[in-house]
């Protein structure tokens, strides 16, 4: 018998109705059954742990607690799945949602923002909890390391993504010129604010580390009259990316290459590298500074955008194993590792953290709207896995937890430099 169960045993023995019949009692106060009381006590436990969010947790047919004014309600399929969420709750909450094991009552996105706000004020982690994550290694980003990472994530299928990021097939942070904007449009105010920001003249030539589908290589080149080498070694973005070259006819101005960043060669005017960094890993900034250093050779601009933080930290467990294997969101003083080793000048630095927030939940409705045919390419599992990523993310960055930076730099001795803002949001 369990510390729990006992305690509620003792009061039953001890209650007014144990008394002598010809005693007159108290009626006696309704007590939650030994069972349903060990439930109760795993989520309270669970709840003070999350730092008693305003929601409702519950077991199904058992036990529930949680606040009045709720903003939804998860409930744990058996004793069993709570039990496991409650020893590794950064990791297993995500299995167990995915499984169809936990159910969320309400709005998902509400549910894990009222979360990541309670852990925000709940103190430290305990020693126990600082184990567990330290358990969680992360995927290293070597070079075949990141090959096999970025094949997991992004070589799952085009016609997947295709889905749900939009027209542009952008899957990175869009740029809002107004919060009534579309996804469509804001994915291309987001390619011509890096382009002014980058100062991008006809005839000049550009390096892209990491390009997608190759969505900004094309803006470039079609737009702004540069050429531009875009590298990436997910094969199925580089195949489709050569393809949307060749139908725009600009396949003699953007060349894309399967190739790790780290082997780019040559010099260019501009560097650019548009989320990729939370996929290189700490250990390596200092050859990607190396990289932007040699290919500017002392002169042109560069422009760096990450997903990051404002203070360091490892990626929420359950994304970096399931989702985002090897990927880190990097806090400003650490990306100063790729700069500083190599007398590169920071010029600009933007924070767009609000704009992703609207970018996924444009993706989530997408995605939504897409259900059907996901599961048909994949099965109820994965649907319920990405949703709960998009839902996460999005969470992520209306609450502060992960920011989105944009840092324009140049070369130390370079005078080429901005005298003034304008020329950022210039037509």
């Amino acid at each position: 018998m369990n510390a729990c169960e006992q305690s509620v045993t003792s009061a039953a023995e001890h209650s007014p109705a144990a008394a002598p019949a010809s005693v007159s009692a108290e009626p006696r106060p309704q007590t939650l059954a030994p069972d349903r009381g060990f439930d109760h006590w795993l989520l309270s436990r669970l709840h003070a742990a999350l730092g008693s969010p305003p929601l409702e947790l519950a077991v199904r047919n058992s036990a529930r607690v949680g606040a009045a004014a709720a903003v939804a309600k998860v409930t744990f399929a058996t004793r069993a799945t709570l039990l496991s969420v409650l020893s590794d709750p950064a990791m297993r909450f995500g299995d167990a949602y995915s499984d169809g094991r936990v159910t969320v009552d309400g709005d998902l996105v509400e549910m894990l923002e009222s979360v990541y706000r309670a852990g925000q004020t709940s103190g430290p982690p305990s020693l126990l909890r600082r184990c567990i994550t330290a358990l969680h290694r992360p995927h290293r980003n070597t070079p075949a390391g990141s090959r096999d990472n970025i094949h997991r994530h992004y070589d799952i299928g085009n016609e997947f993504y295709a889905l749900w990021l939009g027209r542009t097939m952008a899957y990175t942070c869009a740029y809002y010129p107004t919060p009534a904007a579309s996804l469509d449009v804001a994915q291309v105010a987001k390619m011509d604010h890096v382009c002014r920001k980058l100062r991008l003249q006809a005839g000049e030539s550009v390096v892209e580390a990491g390009c997608g589908w190759g969505t900004l290589a094309l803006h470039m080149a079609r737009h702004y009259g540069v050429r531009v080498r875009a590298f990436n070694i997910s094969h199925q973005q580089i195949a489709w990316a050569r393809e949307q070259a060749a139908r725009a006819g600009v396949g003699s101005r953007v060349e894309y290459v399967e190739d790790d960043y780290r082997n780019i060669t040559g010099h260019y005017d501009a560097f650019v590298s548009v989320g990729m960094l939370e996929h290189v890993g700490l250990p390596n900034y200092p050859t990607l500074g190396h990289v932007a250093q040699r290919c500017l050779g002392g002169r042109g601009r560069g422009l760096i955008h990450s997903i990051g933080r404002n203070w360091p930290a490892r990626l929420q467990p359950w994304i970096e194993k399931r989702i985002f294997p090897g990927a880190y969101p990097p806090a400003l003083g650490e990306m100063m590792r790729i700069f500083e080793p190599w007398d590169l000048s920071v010029l600009d630095v933007e924070n767009l953290r609000l704009h992703y927030a609207q970018t996924l939940r444009h993706w989530l409705a997408l995605f939504e709207g897409a259900r059907e045919r996901v599961r048909d390419m994949f099965d109820e599992k994965f649907v319920r896995m990405w949703r709960l990523y998009l839902a996460g993310s999005t969470a992520g960055f209306t609450t502060g937890t992960l920011q989105l930076f944009q840092i324009v730099f140049a070369p130390g001795t370079s005078n080429d430099i901005p005298w003034t803002r304008a020329d950022l949001y210039s037509r």
